[in-house]
């Protein structure tokens, strides 16, 4: 195969490393740029779909010709037989439909990533060219790459910006079909930030590849577009997403200077690594999420009654969580130039939903016997939750009532984590600038929030990414088998106060690894006004999902407004319009019986101090308010170096070396567990 690498970009961008990437000695098949008239053809032929070509990639309109709606229900019906039989009342999993409504299809129309581009490049306006390029390598890829490649092939370089991506209607069709498809199997996985590597006319597709399955039909599309489709197991892996789901960015100071530092922006594909999916028997590769798998058999192309049905087949919906933007793109259709209608975007926001509510967090609640509950979190996707793009947060909502009497009345009695229909915040953190990670929560101003918070060169937390220096909190549910020993962990870290929660990810018996996290509430002060007594209580717990917060983008429309910018005024009016409603993740409800009991007999693990943590050299300290009957210690492992058996108010204790230890304390009024860390 005969590739070439384009030369790099003189400078570190603003956003990552420059955008490069490698290809074949591809045919000269069109021209850089299809705008004007050419725009205006093409929108009437294939619904909106390019079928227009340059020298690297097709546009989705080629190939829609064969993977779209076979108008002889010949092709692309769940559970073919051959030879095809006509089955007009399949069910139609074409390729291009599923695919055009989804955020990867539009992802170079996707208001709010014009939006931020306009904020960042008002922040520093001498960056322009250089965000703009790094942006649309992975935004708009076809556009990107094959600037790059016809500047290489002068001897020089380019930068692809916003208004080249304006008139370039394959620049337009965003992450299409020949991104993936033609992404080669060479050095695939190992590089990122939309550093992408693609082979000379060719199709890589993920059957014909064992030796008792029936070969690659490979005529219909040579013959027809140019291009050979071989086998290629690397289409299948999670490394085809890692180009672009790994990004990190240059950081810059408040006055535009690179620092030399690089800020993680999201590690999507480095979280699957430290995790239990990414090998051993529960292995699971993206696709096996976010590209749903049906076992029917599948005819994949249109007009050739000889092609033999293919099975599993992955539908291409390319599902996340992001439903705020699949509603926006939804009701704007028109405005936005989209090709796919309001119907196939109902069916991508189904297959949403149904992914962020069956399969990303399971929730349970424990300990309802008392004056406190713990709700029980575990992560059931392969990345943290939430993933990617830094603005996406969750947190969980948790409501205590009173059933006062028989007429079914019931008085709240504790309420954290309430968001506002008006403002779409979360109560009690309008006007916090940091909301710590909890291990406790007994007052109904604190909410426990999972997300990702970026803190400038200053330690100020900013929404600028290019002035992103370092996370001041990242307390993102971590995946199950995810490890602080693990080669990624530099990319997927754990940040701030969760490194100290001793069940954060941690269980004295598994060790690390669980995915998990217990959040303890105590209402014991609501339960005052009572008499000692039983009480009828019940408690509802739920996890919500918001991907564009109010505070997230509120520097960015106060800037716009000062600055007059239209971009950003057009996505303000589309945000006013579609609110942002927070999605349930998942709920669960339990009534209890709570019996009063005397303050004297209740205990509280915070009558337990152990400091310093962390400790530098080792040595650490416990002091209770309880006699110590006994402790264990173990690593992060969950392997036992020490333990002894007690009768005293003081313990002292040694560290032999850096990483994270857990203690555990048997008191006489109960087992104490800490997380410890030597650094």
């Amino acid at each position: 195969m005969n590739r070439v690498r384009t030369a790099s970009l003189l400078v570190l961008i603003a956003v990552g490393v420059a955008a490069v990437g490698t290809w074949g000695s591809f045919s000269s098949r069109g021209q850089l740029y299809h705008g004007g008239e050419d725009f205006a053809l093409y929108v009437d032929g294939l619904g909106g779909l390019p079928d227009t070509s340059n020298s690297l990639f097709f546009g989705s309109g080629r190939c829609a010709g064969c993977h779209g709606e076979d108008p002889n229900d010949l092709a692309s019906l769940a559970g073919q037989v051959f030879p095809a039989e006509p089955m007009p009342n399949g069910w139609d999993v074409n390729l291009t439909d599923h695919w055009r409504s989804s955020i990867m299809a539009n992802s170079a129309k996707d208001p709010l990533w014009k939006a931020k581009i306009r904020h960042e490049v008002l922040i520093n306006p001498e960056h322009q060219g250089l965000l703009e390029d790094k942006c649309t390598s992975c935004h708009a890829p076809m556009g990107n790459y094959e600037a790059h490649k016809l500047a290489a092939d002068a001897g020089g370089d380019t930068l692809y910006t916003m208004a080249n991506l304006l008139i370039d209607t394959l620049a337009l069709d965003g992450v299409s079909c020949s991104i993936c498809h033609q992404q080669a199997p060479e050095g695939i996985g190992t590089a990122f930030s939309g550093e992408l590597y693609f082979s000379e006319d060719t199709a890589y597709g993920p059957f014909g590849g064992s030796k008792g399955e029936y070969p690659v039909q490979w005529e219909p599309m040579f013959n027809f577009v140019g291009v050979m489709p071989i086998y290629g197991n690397h289409i299948s892996t999670s490394e085809a997403c890692a180009g672009c789901h790994t990004f990190l960015s240059s950081s810059v100071d408040l006055e535009g200077n690179f620092t030399g530092e690089q800020f993680i922006e999201q590690a999507t594909f480095h979280e699957w690594l430290n995790s239990s999916f990414s090998e051993g028997p529960n292995a699971v590769e993206c696709q096996g999420c976010h590209m749903p798998q049906i076992q029917d058999s599948v005819v994949l192309a249109a007009g050739y009654a000889w092609l033999q049905p293919r099975a599993p087949f992955s539908l291409h919906t390319f599902v996340g969580a992001n439903t705020h933007m699949l509603q926006i793109l939804r009701e704007n259709v028109e405005l936005l130039g989209l090709s796919a209608t309001a119907e196939e975007f109902d069916t991508t926001l189904a297959y949403t939903r149904d992914l962020l509510t069956q399969s990303s967090v399971e929730l349970t609640l424990e300990s309802l016997d008392g004056a406190a509950i713990d709700v029980v979190l575990r992560n059931k996707a392969g990345h943290k939750f939430p993933s990617g793009y830094p603005s996406r947060r969750s947190w969980i909502e948790l409501v205590v009532v009173h059933e006062n009497g028989a007429d079914g009345e019931t008085d709240t009695l504790f309420h954290s984590g309430a968001w506002s229909p008006d403002s779409y915040e979360i109560s009690g953190q309008e006007e916090v600038v940091l909301s710590p990670h909890y291990d406790l929560i007994d007052n109904e101003s604190m909410a426990q929030i999972y997300e990702m918070v970026m803190g400038d060169v200053t330690g100020t937390q900013t929404t600028v990414l290019e002035q992103a220096y370092a996370p001041l909190k990242d307390n993102r549910l971590v995946p199950a088998g995810f490890s602080s020993a693990h080669p990624a962990y530099d990319t997927t870290a754990v940040v701030g106060a969760a490194l100290l929660d001793d069940d954060f990810n941690f269980d004295p018996e598994e060790g690390e690894g669980t995915g998990m996290d217990r959040v303890t509430y105590d209402f014991s002060e609501a339960l005052n006004s009572f008499e000692a007594g039983e009480l009828q209580l019940t408690a509802y717990a739920k996890l919500w999902y918001q991907s564009i917060p109010p505070k997230w983008v509120a520097p960015m429309f106060e800037l716009g407004e000062s600055q007059g910018d239209s971009t950003i005024a057009a996505f303000e009016a589309l945000y006013a319009e579609h609110p942002p409603v927070p999605e349930l993740v998942t709920e669960v409800q339990e009534s209890f019986i709570h019996v009063g009991i005397s303050p004297e007999s209740q205990f509280t693990a915070a009558e337990v101090k152990v400091f310093p943590n962390p400790t530098s050299n080792g040595g650490m300290h416990v002091e209770s308010d309880t006699r110590l009957l006994g402790f264990t210690l173990h690593d992060a492992m969950g392997r036992r170096i020490d333990a002894g058996v007690l009768n005293q108010f003081k313990l002292r204790l040694g560290l032999p070396s850096s990483g994270t230890y857990i203690l555990r304390l048997e008191t006489e009024k109960g087992e104490v567990v800490r997380r410890l860390i030597r650094e």
